[in-house]
């Protein structure tokens, strides 16, 4: 065996390794967040938590990303950790397809036969996948398209890899101290350590069932010797979880636990009773060579008995994990989660997942600045002391997050998004600007009424009547910017700007009808000042709203930017019936008709 065959070892390990990666990925950009939502949804069920957990990571060919997330979900409070066992339990049969997957190497052989049995070999359809990926990524200019193309090249790839690898390692099949090391590794302390720590530093059983698919083809490989290292492989697996646990909540670190004391316990049981067996009744297989096909079946069905094992027995894994993590002395209550807590470092391997938290934290944003508009509206009335220390408090919220989704946006911009995951990204930067500042008007209007309260002084009833009206339409604005903000629905998009302009026209009648009423002697000078300094902040309130419909409706219909002036001159030119329209059903509802 000269350097070569090594040198090619290694580079068929690279390619292996390049295209499960490339595949990983191209998967998870498909699911476009899907997973992140179904598996939010397990709750109690641990039949349908094993089955989607199998499908999410059978999808996504990555236990430990299942994993990972599941963690992620769980400190973020969006997953109970009785849910997360099924999940968990599920993953770890997920995970056996990429195995199956790759017994289809076996096919690679006699070079005689008809064409489509000529291109059903690895070798063959591999090529075909990857030049056809290939084609597909540099002639599309659709997202989708291209993840097609990049799974397609995964795929291919992943099985250039593992050829290479098998034609490399044959040699070693005529080399004594090969069969020597194998012989060694059916030390049942020994395989386990080995395929732990293997599988612990490249962060993927799967990958280490490959490679040792592989090797089985120098036909050295016996079931004796392949037993141990698959077991230390299901162990290895739950570093990366446990590693992604670190600085978590008592609970997300529960979870990392579930799914190690379930590879753990898993692993040791069928251990003993392998080794049982084999030393009082004997495994008529112990001594034969494995094949590609019986590595994948045997992962297969240990994954799947010690599922079914611990069925029975689920609810004890989460007490386990809990005596293992224990609450602290003198603490009785339950762990409660802020929105920051949304911003979970781990989803970032998944970014699709990411930018979803990452909305429902913008998400959050906006209606903590809509909350303090509304309760800020109501210190004219009532100026009262516990109402304004939840404006204070929701405002230190909201500039909190504002920095830490901030923050993790720029993280997330370094993930290598796709071009329409880079541009949502670039708007939600936008939004959390946008809302920083409505809560900043807001908090102006609060020192308008503290100003008033102190001096003992206030508006006309009037005025009140007045206020009332533009404050109730600021109120519905900031309630549609939200909601849009959340569901991305067009139809609410495009009630924004009319009621944007309703909102101008009704501040610039306010600020005439309270000159006037300065002039007449009806309001005195230092009370007029600061109903104007009220109007002149809610109309930037709603300029804000305003411009969060924009950058949302520009990044709906995927353009770089959409400047005001451009948005209006379309929807005249798209849609003047229906803009008027709008128009005039806000001016009615918002009708200054019975105070002037």
């Amino acid at each position: 065996m000269s350097i070569f065959n090594i040198i090619g070892m290694a580079g068929g390990l690279g390619l292996f390794l390049y295209g499960m990666t490339i595949l990983s990925n191209g998967l998870e950009k498909a699911s476009g967040g899907l997973m992140e939502k179904v598996l939010a949804k397990m709750s109690g069920n641990v039949f349908s938590g094993i089955l989607f957990g199998a499908l999410v990571t059978a999808a996504v060919q990555s236990s430990s990303a299942t994993t990972v997330i599941v963690v992620g979900l769980v400190n973020a409070g969006l997953l109970t950790l009785k849910g997360a066992v099924g999940i968990i339990m599920g993953a770890n049969i997920g995970t056996t397809m990429t195995t199956q997957i790759l017994r289809l190497t076996r096919l690679e052989g006699e070079s005689d036969g008809p064409f489509i049995l000529q291109l059903c070999k690895p070798s063959n359809f591999s090529s075909v996948l990857i030049v056809i990926g290939l084609i597909i990524i540099m002639v599309s200019k659709k997202n989708k398209n291209k993840t097609v193309g990049e799974i397609m090249m995964g795929i291919g790839i992943l099985f250039t890899g593992m050829i290479l690898m098998q034609e490399k390692i044959a040699p070693l099949a005529e080399m004594p101290q090969f069969e020597e090391i194998f012989a060694a590794l059916k030390n049942p302390i020994l395989g386990v350590l080995v395929g732990t720590v293997f599988t612990a530093v490249i962060q993927s059983s799967a990958a280490s069932i490959g490679i040792l698919q592989a090797l089985s083809t120098s036909g050295a490989i016996t079931f004796a010797a392949a037993f141990p290292i698959i077991m230390g492989t299901n162990i290895g697996t739950c570093a990366t979880p446990l590693i992604s646990s670190v600085g978590a909540s008592k609970n997300a670190k529960r979870a990392a636990m579930i799914h190690f004391y379930f590879n753990l316990i898993g692993t040791v049981v069928f251990l003993i009773g392998v080794y049982i067996i084999q030393y009082t009744v004997g495994l008529s297989f112990w001594d034969k060579n494995f094949t590609t096909g019986s590595i994948a079946n045997f992962h297969t069905i240990f994954n799947v008995l010690v599922t079914i094992m611990f069925l029975p027995f689920y609810t004890l894994l989460e007490k386990l994990a809990v005596i293992t993590i224990r609450d602290k002395k003198n603490s009785d209550d339950d762990e409660t989660f802020t929105k920051e807590d949304l911003l979970d470092d781990r989803f970032l391997v998944t970014p699709s997942v990411a930018i979803a938290q990452a909305t429902e934290a913008v998400v959050q944003m906006g209606h903590l600045a809509h909350k303090n508009f509304v309760s800020v509206s109501t210190l004219f009335d009532k100026y009262d002391l516990k109402v304004i220390d939840k404006i204070k408090e929701r405002e230190e919220l909201l500039d909190r997050l504002e920095d830490r989704v901030g923050q993790y946006l720029i993280k997330l911009n370094d993930c290598g998004l796709n071009e329409d995951e880079s541009r949502y990204v670039t708007t939600l930067f936008h939004l959390i600007s946008e809302y920083e500042r409505i809560g900043d008007y807001s908090v102006n209007i609060y020192e308008t009424a503290d100003v008033l309260y102190e001096k003992e002084i206030s508006f006309s009833d009037q005025a009140n009547k007045e206020l009332k009206v533009v404050c109730a339409a600021i109120t519905e604005i900031t309630r549609l910017a939200v909601e849009a903000t959340q569901t991305g629905d067009m139809d609410i998009l495009t009630e924004i700007e009319p009621l944007e302009e309703v909102v101008d026209r009704i501040v610039e009648d306010l600020k005439a009808i309270h000159i006037d009423r300065s002039k007449n002697g009806l309001c005195n000078i230092e009370v007029g000042i600061n109903f104007i300094d009220i109007l002149t902040n809610v109309e930037r309130i709603s300029d804000h709203c305003s411009n969060i419909a924009i950058y949302l409706i520009a990044n709906q219909r995927k353009y770089t930017s959409l400047k005001k002036h451009e948005y209006l001159d379309n929807l005249h030119r798209n849609g003047p019936d229906y803009y008027d329209k709008k128009i005039k059903e806000y001016s009615e509802r918002f009708s200054l008709g019975e105070t002037v």
